[in-house]
């Protein structure tokens, strides 16, 4: 229903809490001369945002349906010190006063609208803003000078808007910051210098999907606090700066998809607590050399070096020591997500990532943190497989595809009871598929195609409902799900002399693009269907990555948050 009018009539009324709610409707004014504390979030209401009273501390009216503008006599409030219009329709220009109409402001949350034009640029000296939250617009032009002003700042997200230019060195003069995110925006220029070090409260650097060229800075400072850096998808070129080393509680380093050089990073084995690596879609090259260190990597769960020029053996000294993908009791873990740590704002930045699903690549917007997978593929690696994959019972993926690998698949690999997709295509494997797979009862993806396996293919459980997909190229293959019958001995018919040279062919070879071509044609129905294994819980790790809702940023005064720095800091 409506509010009733009689609300309005208690003139003395100081707290009005109605939120989470059914209230629908329209509220054209709010004659309450006393009011102080508003909260109207997560209803149904409708129609033009409405003023408050100049005596209003705290407003929240996120999370409904209004349209229109911000009328500019909202800045008449000049005592507000909680402002959140988030999660609406709002649109038009940011009124330039919302920048220094209230010295008290420490909150203001307009994300998730359609807000245009530009950001205000008149954040005045001596402001009290804690957070600034603008995410999910269409704001354009560059992040104003002004905001240097902000010295108590500790969150600035501008994600997901289409913001340009180059990021202002005087950026970093708002030295509290611990979650800076720009991602998602046509940011071009390069990464200023000064980021690496401007703020050792830093907890998350977010510029991925931007446009950044240059080097990555190579000022990252010791005793930071950095946990995620995330530059996916710019236009980064030259090594990786020794300085990451410094960042000793990073948990989350992703710089795929970008045109970084060198060889592999072996010196980031040092880092203690780095849980996931991704260096997909560069321009890495040559064998993987490790260290002298022990336990390298003792907390890695993922790891992607996929779409590169990596090339020797498979990195078995890792599969030694990457203790967190081994018999994990993941009974005892609290079920929460990547990114959701310590700091101010517990649970506001949650990191996503992207992986490759047989042939398809996919984007996992929250990731939980007992998720584990390997992905290699789309490399140069030759040799056998490690027997010692086998140990890496926590792994949900595992991709080794589209590499020059050889000999037989290890039987041990089916020790790996919680795995969910096997992708060995596009390799040189021979050999029978192992009986022994078919215990993998979560195995929702598997594909051995173009290699040179034989025998009969395995049956029972999860490998009755795989395809001729997942062994097409293996003339040496007989038995259900493909025509070719076998033999008494369980070889299949002898190979006529096309196929025989249709295997020595390079032409042969498995062309991954035209894989792509064909699911991008049954896309449609591939999503029917995965909406059918989400609601049947196949594949689980999956639906436990994208469910969920997202966690909101709640408010808490200056004092909380400077002991909360010093409760995030791990000893």
């Amino acid at each position: 229903g409506t509010i009733p009018s009689s609300t309005f009539q208690l003139v003395n009324l100081t707290h009005l809490d109605l939120s989470s709610n059914y209230l629908s409707g329209t509220i054209e004014q709010l004659p309450l001369k006393n009011i102080q504390n508003l909260f109207l979030q997560s209803n149904l209401f409708q129609g033009r945002l409405p003023v408050p009273p100049p005596t209003t501390i705290q407003f929240s009216i996120s999370n409904n349906k209004l349209t229109g503008d911000i009328p500019p006599l909202l800045c008449n409030a000049s005592v507000l010190q909680y402002l959140d219009l988030s999660n609406n329709s709002l649109s038009g220009p940011i009124p330039q006063c919302l920048g220094n109409f209230s010295k008290d402001l420490e909150v203001l949350d307009l994300s998730k609208n359609s807000f245009s034009s530009t950001i205000p640029n008149t954040f005045t000296k001596g402001n009290s803003l804690f957070t600034i939250t603008m995410n999910g617009n269409e704001l354009e032009g560059p992040i104003p000078k002004s905001l240097a002003n902000c010295k108590e700042l500790v969150l600035l997200d501008l994600g997901n808007n289409k913001l340009t230019s180059d990021v202002s060195p005087s950026l970093c003069r708002a030295s509290s910051l611990e979650f800076l995110i720009l991602s998602n925006n046509h940011f071009t220029g390069e990464i200023p210098q000064c980021l690496g070090n401007f703020s050792k409260y830093l907890f998350v650097l977010d510029l991925r999907k931007n446009s950044f060229c240059g080097a990555i800075p190579n000022t990252f400072a010791r005793d930071n606090w950095l946990q995620t850096i995330n530059f996916n998808g710019n236009g980064l070129e030259g090594p990786i700066p020794k300085s990451l080393v410094n960042c000793r509680e990073l948990e989350v380093l992703d710089l795929g998809n970008n045109n970084i050089t060198g060889k592999f990073p072996h010196w980031l084995e040092n880092l203690p607590k780095l849980h996931v690596l991704i260096l997909r879609s560069n321009g890495f090259h040559g064998p993987i050399t490790t260290s002298k260190t022990k336990l390298p990597f003792p907390n890695l769960r993922v790891i992607d070096i996929s779409y590169n020029d990596f090339s020797g053996p498979l990195p078995t000294k890792y599969f030694k020591t990457m203790t967190s993908m081994m018999n994990v009791d993941e009974a005892k873990f609290k079920l929460e997500y990547m990114g959701s740590g310590s700091g101010f704002g517990n649970g506001y930045y949650q990191d996503s990532m992207t992986v490759t699903i047989k042939g398809l690549i996919i984007e996992m917007e929250k990731v939980l943190t007992i998720f584990a997978a390997i992905d290699l593929s789309k490399n140069k690696f030759e040799g056998e497989i490690p027997k010692l994959i086998g140990k890496l019972t926590s792994i949900r993926g595992l991709n080794l595809s589209h590499n020059n690998l050889s000999g037989q698949i290890p039987k041990s690999l089916a020790n790996l009871g919680k795995l969910e997709s096997l992708d060995l295509s596009s390799n040189k494997l021979v050999g029978e598929i192992p009986q022994q797979l078919t215990s993998i009862t979560s195995l929702a993806v598997f594909n051995v195609s173009q290699n040179q396996l034989s025998g009969l293919i395995p049956r029972g459980n999860q490998f009755n409902t795989f395809s001729n997909d997942s062994y097409s190229g293996n003339f040496g293959l007989c038995g259900l799900p493909l025509s070719k019958k076998c033999n008494n001995s369980g070889a299949p018919p002898p190979m006529t002399f096309q196929q025989q040279d249709n295997l020595e062919s390079p032409s042969s070879e498995f062309d991954w693009k035209a894989l792509l071509m064909g699911y991008g044609c049954g896309l449609v129905f591939g999503l029917s269907m995965g909406y059918l294994m989400f609601a049947t819980g196949k594949p689980k790790w999956l639906v436990k990555i994208v469910e969920g809702e997202q966690c909101k940023i709640l408010r808490r005064s200056k004092k909380h948050a400077i002991a909360g720095r010093h409760r995030g800091r791990r000893n």
